[in-house]
């Protein structure tokens, strides 16, 4: 299975650590499975983008639910509101990996 998650940020972090540019553009981080951390209050966009077969995201206490179909891709935007470690899961089944897709955001102050 194919599922990348493309993060675009305020501020954000993925596998490695990255500063923001001088002129204030959000970041854009790609990612095939994994974690990503980001500041409470900045706004996030999620894109989800599949490749093989229909996948989903759903964080549920971060009120994130998007989905995606086979070669396409979709977007959610949200605002972090609280800080702690939230998991989402991929919300369409997707086959015999499915109940392993899990994904991690880290909100920090």
């Amino acid at each position: 299975m194919q599922l990348v998650l493309l993060v675009t940020a305020l501020v954000a972090t993925g596998l490695f650590s990255q500063t923001m540019q001088a002129q204030g553009a959000p970041q854009r981080i790609e990612i095939t499975a994994g974690e990503i951390t980001v500041k409470k209050g900045q706004p996030v966009v999620l894109v989800l983008k599949s490749a093989d077969v229909a996948h989903g995201i759903r964080i549920r206490e971060l009120n994130v639910d998007v989905k995606v179909s086979k070669g396409g891709s979709a977007e959610v935007q949200f605002t972090p509101d609280k800080t702690g470690d939230f998991i989402g899961h991929c919300s369409v089944f997707c086959g015999s990996g499915h109940g392993s897709m899990v994904f991690k955001v880290h909100v920090v102050e």
